[in-house]
């Protein structure tokens, strides 16, 4: 079997142990973090492996980092999971849905990452989907409830759209590539696009847009998303922000790309634009207004991939660069950040911001890991995002000045809201302590929950100003696939 396919399977073999370990024995929180590691190791493995097509998978240097990122955040969201499965309280049957739906998950994300036929990545982002829901609804409370099926009923409806988006695309080929796999490979398409009907593939590219957006997060589709991360188990903020946003934001760059290799169809960029500022420029404001510290973490996830799109909608090797270099850099941030408010409210009994105070006196090394994961978030040095930031900023300036103001605005206005969180959150006198029963109980206590995020921090500063010379070509290579 490809290496790709047992990345795949892998963890879905994993995803059906864990459904038959009976929970009595208490060992299904280790194996999903074996599964976890064994599943970062072959993702590993993959950058050393050749690039190109392997049936209905294709390894290149756009979907090679993004991958690494993936399972790197998988492990650690295994290994946070484990800490505070117990404060989750879960009955027996709900711990084995959860930690199988979570390797499902998995197992999905790598499939929609590293397929070359655009059917086949639309069955994986579906796989995901409903293994997020799954889990958002695990606790089974009406909020949280009404928050899986929101997320399931928009999500569904992008979804539908996505698909009628790809039927689009394959009919658009049909008359010059034929019929068959070849109808729906990236590649394939790609090479015949400037031969293909150009209305098609503008109306395709329009579907895939708001139907790959809406997973994407993206304004005006991105209702679901604070409600999923808001009422869903802690580490679930963790792969919704930093994996499937980003599984959906690349499902876009590969139509965008096939769009673009022909002249005559619509632009794909000025759309791109419109929605990255709409996001931008709402989270931007909405930071201001929430009081539920996942939720306002999960605006700040809408304000993040609005920049990515911003970025892939200017275009080019240095915009497309910066966009990439933002989402790998927001999955280790966000991911982190998320891992440290979790601590903090099962350590505080509450999620809202008035109850989470003072935390780096209180819990010094979680406090001070989450100040600096939120001052990542708000652009500042030694960060990826810091880096990525600029190189828009400066990309903007150079090829489009009318958009300076307002993506001036929405950068500064997003970073004095963080900076205000982090304030409430970190700074100032500590609140009281009011521990969820059973959290964090297992031997290394809050180091379950500290050592991710400092991982995650260290990875993201080394991302942005210390990151191989090869890791950097491999970054290179994957902006110049997106043309």
């Amino acid at each position: 079997m490809p290496l790709p396919w047992i990345l795949v399977f892998f963890p879905w073999f994993g995803a059906v142990v864990l459904a038959l370990i009976p929970p009595r024995l208490g060992i299904g929180r280790y194996v999903n973090i074996g599964v976890a590691a064994g599943s970062l190791a072959i993702a590993l493995a993959l950058l050393g492996h050749p690039h190109g097509e392997q049936g209905w998978t294709r390894i290149d240097a756009l979907n090679l980092p993004f991958v690494a990122v993936a399972a790197l955040v998988g492990l650690t969201t295994a290994a946070f999971s484990a800490a505070t499965l117990d404060a989750e309280r879960f009955d027996a049957l709900r711990i084995r849905a959860y930690h199988a739906a979570f390797q499902v998950f998995m197992g999905a994300q790598f499939l929609a990452l590293v397929s070359d036929n655009l059917g086949v990545m639309w069955v994986a982002i579906e796989i995901a989907t409903l293994a997020s829901v799954l889990m958002v609804g695990a606790h089974g409370t009406p909020a949280a409830v009404e928050a899986a099926w929101k997320f399931f009923i928009l999500c569904g409806v992008g979804i539908a759209l996505a698909l009628f988006g790809t039927i689009l695309l394959y009919l658009a080929a049909q008359p010059v590539i034929g019929s068959g796999d070849p109808g729906l490979s990236w590649v394939a398409l790609r090479a015949v696009a400037a031969h293909c009907d150009p209305g098609l593939l503008s109306l395709a590219f329009v579907f895939l847009l708001v139907g790959y957006g809406t997973k994407a997060g993206l304004v005006p589709l991105h209702s679901w998303l604070p409600d999923a991360e808001a009422e869903g188990p802690l580490p679930i903020c963790a792969v919704l922000s930093g994996l499937l946003l980003n599984a959906a934001l690349l499902a876009i760059l590969r139509a965008e790309a096939i769009v673009g290799g022909n002249p005559a169809a619509l632009p794909a960029g000025p759309f791109l634009i419109g929605f990255g500022m709409l996001s931008l420029l709402l989270a931007a404001f909405s930071l201001w207004r929430r009081r539920d510290a996942r939720r306002l973490f999960a605006w700040s996830s809408i304000e993040h991939v609005g920049l990515a799109t911003l970025a892939f909608g200017i275009g080019g090797v240095v915009a497309n660069l910066a966009g990439i270099l933002h989402l790998l850099g927001h999955a280790l941030v966000k991911s982190g950040v998320f891992f440290a408010v979790g601590a903090a409210a099962q350590i505080k009994g509450s999620q809202k911001v008035q109850d989470i105070g003072g935390l780096a006196a209180s819990h010094p090394a979680l406090g001070w890991g989450l100040a600096l994961g939120i001052a990542g978030l708000a652009g500042m040095p030694p960060f990826a995002l810091f880096v990525s930031e600029f190189r828009l900023v400066t990309e903007v300036a150079a090829r489009h000045p009318w958009l300076v103001l307002p993506v001036g605005i929405g950068l500064l206005m997003a970073a004095a809201a963080l900076v205000r969180v982090l304030q409430a959150l970190c700074l100032g006198e500590p609140t009281r302590d009011n521990p969820v029963p059973g959290a964090f109980a297992l031997p290394g206590g809050l180091l379950w929950a500290t050592v991710p995020v400092w991982l995650h921090l260290a990875l993201a500063a080394a991302l942005g100003f210390a990151a191989p010379a090869g890791f950097v070509a491999l970054l290179r290579a994957g902006a110049e696939i997106l043309g």
